[in-house]
Formats: structure tokens, C-alpha cells, sequence
């Protein structure tokens, strides 16, 4: 009878406290009076998102870093530059390549682009094509293609 009537009690006081924090309006009208919107003009977070550590930044940073226990105390971008130049002395021609790319930068690659056929028309008739089977296949293509995509 004695647990039974202190649990009674406990709940009258939990009621109790309840309807006092339901009565509290002061407490509410300033937690709504901080909800203004932002003037025109203005961002909620000027900063923007923080800026997370790229790969690049990642691996830029653990190159510079020493390699532990080497006695010369040479950084990974050190160390791997002398492989990569000990392997291209030994006839390995990805590593010479990888070296001349990363020294002289990568060679231009001349691209051959026909622009003696302007319009589509030509180019299907000189293949054979009517354009109605040109406009068939490319509704065709157009149609899987966003069926593909999910739109």
C-alpha cells in the first residue's frame, strides 16, 4: 500500500509539472519571437558549408611529410620521385612516361575533326539512311535514354 501510494504521488507530480510547462506562454512568445526569417539579402550561414579535405589535399599533405625511419630524412614525394626515376633508368617505360608527364607536362593529342558535313541530312544520305529512319533511331535513343535515367 506504502509503494503504491508514492507512485500516486509521483504522478500527481509529473501532472503537476506538466500543466505548469503548458501554462508557461512567456517561455513560448520568445522562442517564437527568434523565429524571424532573414532580411533579403542576408544569409542564415554567410560561412557556407565547411570545407571538407579533398584527396588531392590528402595525399599533398602525406607527401610532405617524412618517411620514418629513413636516415636522410626524406619526405614520400621524395622518395617516390627517386623510384619512379630508378625504374625509368631500367627500362621501365611507365615510369619514364609517368616522369616526363609530370616534368615536361602531358603532350598535346591532335584530334582530326571532319567539318565538311554540316548538316545531318547530307551525312544520312551519304550512309543511306532516309530521315525518317534518322529521326526514328534518334526518338528511339532519346526515349531509352530517359527511361535509362529514371525521368
Amino acid at each position: 500500500m506504502n509503494y503504491l501510494t508514492t507512485r500516486i504521488d509521483k504522478l500527481e507530480q509529473l501532472g503537476e509539472a506538466a500543466d505548469k510547462q503548458r501554462t508557461n506562454s512567456d517561455g513560448r512568445a520568445r522562442r517564437q519571437a527568434n523565429l524571424k526569417p532573414f532580411p533579403p539579402g542576408v544569409s542564415g550561414n554567410p560561412k557556407g558549408r565547411p570545407k571538407s579535405i579533398t584527396l588531392s589535399e590528402a595525399y599533398r599533405h602525406q607527401l610532405a611529410q617524412t618517411v620514418p625511419g629513413d636516415p636522410e630524412a626524406r619526405t614520400f614525394a621524395e622518395v617516390i620521385a627517386r623510384l619512379m626515376c630508378v625504374r625509368a633508368t631500367q627500362g621501365d617505360v611507365a615510369a619514364a612516361r609517368e616522369v616526363a608527364d609530370r616534368v615536361e607536362g602531358r603532350p598535346r593529342q591532335a584530334l582530326d575533326v571532319d567539318m565538311s558535313v554540316r548538316d545531318w541530312r547530307q551525312l544520312a544520305q551519304a550512309h543511306g539512311l532516309s530521315e525518317q529512319d534518322v529521326i526514328r533511331e534518334a526518338k528511339f535513343l532519346i526515349e531509352s535514354d530517359s527511361d535509362s535515367s529514371g525521368a
